[in-house]
This record gives structure tokens, sequence and C-alpha cells, in this order.
């Protein structure tokens, strides 16, 4: 049976076009073909982000057919055969066609080859092993990744236990998978494959494992992925602090009723409320400064910030800890305490509906009054804006400076 995506936008768009166009000219008709994720996603009706191509060409040819065909070529991983072509500003990966040779769970040594099924074969799961030629006609060498991809069915590529052991990350790929595109019961030899060689997982680097667990936790539901992530033994071993189920899984209800999926945030669900908890998980993690520092403001216990706060006092949180820190905050306590939505909505379209002023006089203005320098100066702004922010931020900056004035006569 023949399968075809039909004629989405992006398998005729301009990088598109142009990548096969200069693949084709140096390797002959259907030595590219389209792979992976963006065949899968179309399969099933769903956004495309990125663009991969597999091609039977080498990757110095693949480079060299980019150069003449003018498209941008850059050597992204050349040892493992990935070559990224940019055409008007628009990546593109080309990964030549390959074999593993050597692998320890953590990398692989890969030759190249020209068999299309063999590509297939070192391939996750069989909705990842679908290949769409240039006119969408796709091409399943394991003779079941359309079947699975329709039913929801995510099955390692032949036996689960070799290709854990090949990649221990393909265990964390299976719960984020299972959590964007499964449904129904999950697949029993890789659930167990997964149990008995848990502690492979222990080995990789940290910023692979953040990677798919954010984008796991980014899903609209992973709850059931996660529970049974627990049920595994693998979610101890990735977060072993992570142990409050009960308020992710409420704070998926409420960003449910938000319509936002907010993977950083759920994973301060996990934690307790401790900013020392959010540093200790994205040290764990590798995770950026920023995503380091959100976490750690979203943990600073807020219990005021639930319905009943004054507009007044919620304009001076969102002053003093900002207006990021205040909407984690509130997100958490509401999965923590639960309550009417009505409350926590009105509260945090207030959040986003405010934007905090900036205060209306600083050291420049305090010196120009006459002050010396010193710390009087950092005494009598912050008097100052203790003042500005009682009066709820109504100050204008006349009556501040006169304020001022009147602080450091």
């Amino acid at each position: 049976m023949t399968v075809s995506l039909g004629k989405p936008d992006w398998l005729s768009a301009p990088a598109s076009r142009a990548v096969l166009d200069a693949l084709e000219a140096a390797g002959g008709p259907d030595c590219a073909r389209f792979v992976g994720g963006c065949v899968r996603n179309a399969l099933l009706g769903q956004p495309i982000s990125d663009i991969d191509v597999a091609t039977t060409l080498t990757p110095q040819a693949v480079i060299r057919a980019l150069e003449a065909a003018r498209v941008r070529a850059m050597p992204t991983a050349v040892d493992h055969g990935t070559v990224t072509a940019v055409f008007r500003h628009k990546p593109v990966e080309v990964t030549t066609l390959r074999r593993d040779v050597e692998t320890d769970g953590r990398r692989a040594v890969v030759a190249f080859t020209t068999d299309w099924s063999e590509d297939a074969q070192r391939r996750d799961f069989t909705l990842n092993a679908l290949y769409a030629r240039r006119d969408g006609r796709i091409e399943d060498p394991t003779g079941r990744g359309v079947e699975d991809a329709l039913a929801g069915r995510i099955v390692f590529v032949g036996d689960a236990a070799l290709r854990l052991r090949e990649d221990h990350l393909r265990a964390l790929r299976f719960f984020r998978f299972l959590a964007w595109y499964g449904r129904g019961e999950p697949d029993a030899e890789a659930v167990a494959a997964i149990a008995a060689l848990k502690d492979g997982v222990a080995t990789l680097a940290a910023e692979r494992v953040s990677a798919e667990l954010l984008k796991l936790l980014a899903a609209a539901d992973p709850a059931p992925a996660v529970r049974l992530m627990r049920r595994t033994g693998v979610f101890a071993i990735v977060l072993p602090n992570g142990a409050d189920q009960a308020r992710f899984e409420a704070l998926v209800g409420v960003e449910g009723k938000l319509v936002e999926t907010d993977g950083l945030l759920r994973l301060a669900a996990f934690l307790p409320d401790d900013p020392a908890e959010g540093a200790w998980a994205a040290e764990r993690l590798r995770l950026s400064n920023a995503d380091r520092d959100r976490l750690a403001a979203a943990l600073a216990p807020a219990a005021e910030l639930r319905p009943g706060l004054s507009g007044h006092d919620l304009r001076v949180a969102l002053y003093r800890r900002g207006a990021q820190p205040v909407r984690d905050r509130l997100k958490l306590n509401w999965a923590a305490v639960g309550g009417a939505a009505e409350g926590w909505l009105s509260l945090i379209a207030a959040v986003d509906g405010w934007t905090a002023p900036a205060m209306p006089v600083n050291g420049a203005d305090a010196l120009a009054a006459g002050a010396a320098k010193g710390p009087r100066i950092g005494e009598a702004l912050r008097a100052v804006e203790d003042w500005w922010i009682a009066g709820d931020f109504q100050a204008d900056r006349a009556e501040a400076l006169a304020r001022l004035r009147e602080l450091l006569a």
C-alpha cells in the first residue's frame, strides 16, 4: 500500500527544493529523501519545526553538491554524516545513510551506507524510521512505521534492549515520544527493556538528559508518561529530589485551563519550595543561568499569592519580585492548594495586564539636590521608594523629587 503525505507546504518550500535539487544533481534521482520528524508529523497532521533529509551521498559529496548549487553548507557533525544546508536563512539538516559500527551507550562510531533499510534499522522508533520522496510518497523500511504512527504506538526498531544499549538516551526519548504521540497501552517489550537497563541513564551527559526531560514535560499532558517513568525507576535517576508528583499533575491541569505548556515550571513543580532546590536541579541538569535563576525564584515561597490578595499587594509583589516569578508562583500555589479557577485566573490576568513603572527619581537626582556621595543617598532613595510604593506608585516625578528633597533636608 502506497501512503502519501500529499503536498504540505514544507515539501515544496524553497529551501527543501534547493537542497534536493542540489543533491540530486550530484547523486541522481532518489538519492535524497525527507526523514524523521517532518515526515512523522506531516503524516499525523501536526506542526513541522525542522526539516531533515537523508541521502546516499557521503558528507564531502553533500558539501560539494551544496556549494555547487550556491547553497551554504555547514559541516555540523561530519564524522557522523551530518551537514546543515542553509538556503535563504532556512536550515535543512542533511545526513548520510549510516549503520553503527561500535556503540557504548553514549556515542557511536558509524559507517556510511547506501542502503535505506540499513539506515532505518539503526533508528530508535518505527514512527521515526519513515522517509518521504519529494513527491510525498512515504517509504517505510521497517514495514510498520506508518501503522505505528497512526495508532500512537511507540515501538523500538528491532530489539528494544539492543537499541537501548546502543544509546541510553533512547530510554528518555521513549517517554518523550509517549507523551507527545502515544495512545493506549505502552509497548510492553519497550517498558521491560527500559526497566532492566535503567542504570545506563546515569551515564549520560546532563545536557542530553535535560534536553529530553524538558521536551517531555512540555507535552500537553505528560503525566501518564512521567508515572510510567517513575515505575521503571528512570525518574529517580534523573531527578531524585523530584517527589511531588501530585503538584506536577495539578500544574498540568492548571496550564490546561490557561492553554499553556511550560516544561521548566513543571520541573519546578516536582521540587520542594526552596530556592536552593531549584539551584540544585539546575546544577544537576546543567541548565542555563537564566533557567537556574527562574527555578530558584519560582520556588521561593509566597503563600500570600492567592485569591483574595488586594490589587495593591499584587502590584507590590510584581514590583519587588518581578512579573515572571509572581506568575510562576501563582501557578504553583494554584496547583498546590486548588480552589475555584476564577480567582486564580483573575490574578494571572492582572499580572499579565500590569507593567511595573520605573522609580521616578535616582541617585543623580539626590546629588543634584545637594546630597553628599555615600550611604545617605541610598537610604534616602529607599525611603522615597517605600513612600512611592505605599502610595500605589501614583506619585509622579515632581512629587517624588519634592519628597527626596524633604528627606535630604
